[in-house]
């Protein structure tokens, strides 16, 4: 009769309680072994080592919940062969010390050597262990072995071979043999299309890109809106167009060669913005022939294509506006744009800025009542949200100056934000002219344009609405010119405001206590704005449980400085800054009225018992002390 072949048998393991079954752990430590060594085909049912197998050094490494054991040293084989990327092999041609995988070491056995292996230089271990009186025979084909936890209790182990937990894993090699194999095992599209995932979508929601359509190439892609990203601001074409999202964004433009690039980049033809359709929702991408899913894009006025001229580009794409109808769900009914054209010279690095604007409005509704602007608040304003400014009988954002990449003017401005104070400059050249002209052209470029003559009082103020609005108040330069320094010249004398209304003053003498006196002609000068400071106050009215924000007052304080005639084209630094400060006057706290339960601390009553226990003639017990407690409590209570 025929043996059985040995057998792990696993019916012990699946009626052990919870808690007892298998365990897995780290490479065993912290114990001594048993002796003698178990392993299969022994008589009585006693394990002896399996054949072909070792094991393994204690390695520290976490448990999982089993005991801890040690594995005892076995010479004959060596359990953690060379990694195959040696992160501690520092110095080529030479052993490192206690680098397990280091090759030039030669050592068959390292742990016989050195001390202890450096983390990462020997392979994890993984052991799965189990009560050895639950075991009566094995064969498994992993290493095993007997072990004795700290309690003195023998636990059969088994070393898993999991390639994964070694710390670093061999790359498979790609060759031409097995690339069909791998490719069919992995092929597979990396990312969805977003043309793909919109067409599951009937309708498009906020914020959702807008599907495009080219005819001429049967190409569909995204309205783009480009952005400025880095210091620079450069353009950024992969930016889309973000559905009832409106908003502008700018971008610079560099050209190492703009006489090549004058007719061949279409970011400055005006055609590359018009020469698509737009899907009315993304179910048009089911049937891209089916010309009812799609809008044209109507040009408001006609624009030239880019023509080079001599030394000049012209017809160049400075700024482009898309106005978009949309009708809810039924998506977007009408789209049109309009351009904005300039003319370049051609020079080395030439750059300009390009302007992208998107609106959106109802289907129907009027261009008049679009061009009203979004509300700052309703009532109050909402911090963060744009400061309403009145110019005449129109609304808009107050704004700032703002800077292009080398730090000139840039002819777009930034947005007064309620609540945030900002500061903001920029370097102006100033072309020869008359001294009225500069200052005329410097205050434009202080408070833009149009000047700002009232401040909405609250963030939903309407034009029609005067009463919802203040004027600005504003003091020109009140400048005292013996803080001017001007060609190493101190003047003595205050400005006239008459005077400074020409831009020109006279100065005879001049006395400081470090310079000599000097006589000085200063009619030359030019008096000039360099800096404007906005100040805006503002508070909280109403409920305290709703308070509404809204402005109190403004006002455009300008700093001034002399700029002589006889300079040729001057660049001058101009600053913009924005202050606004809190006067809300917080109402008192209201007091809550007296509670049944309030006690009094047990000492309440010392500073009285001292004081009456002074006299000789008190009585013990009286009552007077009580007596004019109580009094004094009722006047104070009534």
């Amino acid at each position: 009769m025929c043996a059985p072949p040995f057998v792990l048998l696993p019916v012990f393991l699946w009626t052990l309680p919870e808690g007892a079954g298998s365990q897995a752990s780290s490479t065993p430590t912290g114990a001594m072994p048993t002796s003698p060594d178990l392993g299969p085909g022994t008589p009585g049912g006693t394990l002896r080592p399996s054949e072909g197998t070792a094991t393994p050094r204690a390695v520290p490494g976490p448990s999982a919940g089993g005991p801890t054991l040690a594995a005892p040293e076995n010479g004959t084989a060596d359990l953690f062969p060379a990694l195959p990327i040696c992160v501690c092999d520092l110095t080529p041609g030479a052993c490192d010390i206690n680098c397990c995988c280091d090759r030039d070491c030669g050592l068959l056995h390292p742990r016989t050597v050195f001390s202890f292996c450096l983390p990462g230089s020997v392979r994890s271990s993984s052991w799965v262990c189990v009560d050895s009186s639950l075991i009566f025979r094995s064969n498994s084909p992993f290493p095993s072995r007997v072990f004795t936890d700290s309690d003195g209790v023998p636990q059969f182990c088994v070393r898993v071979n999991d390639s994964k937990l070694n710390h670093f894993q061999k790359l498979q090699t790609v060759n031409a043999t097995n690339f069909q194999a791998l490719a069919a095992e992995f092929e597979g599209e990396p990312f969805t299309s977003v043309s793909r995932a919109q067409s599951l979508l009937p309708f498009y929601r906020a914020g959702d890109p807008i599907l495009t359509y080219f005819p001429e190439w049967s190409v569909t892609s995204l309205l783009r809106q480009p952005m400025g990203v880095g210091a620079g601001g450069f353009c950024a074409e992969t930016n889309p167009a973000g559905f009832l999202e409106s908003k502008s964004t700018s971008c610079t433009r560099f050209f190492k060669n703009l006489a090549s690039s004058c007719t061949s980049d279409p970011a400055l033809s005006a055609a590359s913005y018009s020469n698509f359709t737009v899907l009315k929702v993304p179910e048009g991408m089911t049937d891209l022939q089916d010309t009812k899913f799609q809008v044209p894009v109507t040009l408001v006025s006609q624009a030239g294509p880019p023509l080079l001229a001599g030394n000049t580009c012209q017809n160049v794409v400075s700024q482009v506006i898309y106005e978009i109808e949309t009708n809810g769900t039924f998506g977007i009914q009408k789209v049109s744009v309009s351009f904005g054209q300039t003319n370049l010279t051609i020079e080395p690095d030439a750059s300009f800025q390009q302007r992208f604007t998107v609106r959106f409005r109802a289907f129907g509704q009027s261009t008049a009542a679009s061009l009203t602007g979004p509300r700052s608040g309703n009532p109050g304003y909402i911090f963060g949200k744009p400061l309403l400014a009145l110019s005449g009988d129109r609304s808009h954002s107050m704004t700032l100056l703002q800077s292009l990449g080398n730090g000139i003017c840039s002819p777009e401005r930034r947005e007064v934000l309620f609540g945030v104070n900002a500061v903001s400059g920029c370097k102006l050249r100033l072309k020869k002219a008359n001294c009225s002209h500069l200052q005329q052209e410097i205050y434009q470029h202080l408070h833009g344009r149009p000047r700002p003559e009232h401040v909405a009082i609250f963030g939903n103020a309407a034009p029609a609405q005067k009463g919802g609005w203040t004027r600005i108040l504003s003091r020109s330069c009140s400048v005292s010119v013996q803080i001017l320094y001007w060609s190493q010249v101190v003047c003595s004398e205050p400005v006239p405001l008459m005077s400074l209304a020409h831009g020109r003053y006279s100065v005879a003498v001049v006395q400081t206590s470090q310079r000599p006196s000097v006589a000085v002609n200063c009619t030359s000068c030019c008096v000039i704005p360099v800096a404007l400071e906005v100040q805006v106050l503002w508070a909280y009215i109403g409920l305290q449980s709703n308070p509404q924000a809204h402005v109190s007052g403004a006002r455009f304080l300008y700093q001034c400085q002399p700029l002589q005639d006889s300079q040729q084209e001057p660049e001058i630094s101009l600053t913009t800054l924005v202050n606004f400060v809190d006067i809300t006057q917080k109402p008192e706290p209201p007091r809550g009225q007296p509670r049944m339960d309030w006690k009094l601390p047990f000492d309440f009553f010392f500073p009285f018992k001292v004081a009456f226990s002074r006299g000789v003639t008190a009585q013990k017990g009286s009552a007077l002390p009580t007596l004019v407690l109580c009094l004094l409590l009722l006047a104070r209570s009534a």
